[in-house]
């Protein structure tokens, strides 16, 4: 809390802070308490769920349009992989959000904790505008990179799920993954940590 600062004699300066603003309010540029905007673990599932099924379902069905038995079970996976890739990498490289992440109220923004998560210049600059027009928040959508690597370190193992011990391995990765949201207090999934992502609640207004 900012120390109160007395006005002097004869001031007509309100008492209170150095910004003019009673004890206890937030400053207007300081950040909300660490943690209170991260987007909760069950909108991260339900933005994960929506995004499989817009995916995984179209691909599916025209892959078994041309293949099937065992070799519909070779090619599915990794089809539905690379479009999961493309799916995620674009979206949020131009948005910060897949439809999935709309509907559940949430976006990917780079991490500003560490400097393999700082955001750039042109990521700050990507940051959507309000009605107002003022820039919404301070570390704006991925950049290409991010977003790529992002998108792969989740889309890459599906593709692997054909190859028996690799799909195993696939398999604790993503019960690892899931694991790591609850390890810290960021609430990063190992593919957060390697792209130096974080995912928030979006704002409404």
């Amino acid at each position: 809390m900012a120390t109160p600062r007395t006005p002097a004699q004869g001031s007509d300066e309100p008492s209170g802070t150095d910004h003019g603003i009673p004890d206890g309010e937030p400053l207007p540029h300081e950040d909300p308490e660490p943690g209170s905007a991260l987007a909760e673990p069950g909108q991260r599932l339900l933005a994960r769920i929506v995004d499989t099924l817009i995916v995984g379902l179209p691909v599916i069905i025209v892959v078994k349009e041309f293949v099937s038995g065992h070799r519909l079970d070779v090619i599915a996976p990794p089809a539905v992989a690379g479009c999961m890739l493309l799916y995620e990498a674009v979206q949020l490289a131009l948005w910060g959000q897949t439809l999935g992440k709309r509907f559940a109220g949430i976006q990917v923004v780079p991490d500003p904790s560490g400097p393999e998560g700082a955001a750039t210049d042109a990521e700050r600059a990507g940051a959507p505008e309000t009605p107002g027009g003022a820039a919404e928040g301070r570390y704006g959508r991925p950049s290409v990179p991010r977003a790529v690597l992002r998108a792969a370190v989740y889309s890459v193992p599906i593709a692997l799920r054909p190859v028996h011990i690799l799909g195993l391995l696939a398999s604790l990765f993503w019960v690892a993954n899931a694991g790591f949201i609850y390890e810290g207090t960021q609430r990063r999934a190992v593919h957060d940590r390697l792209a130096g992502t974080l995912v928030v609640k979006r704002r409404t207004s």
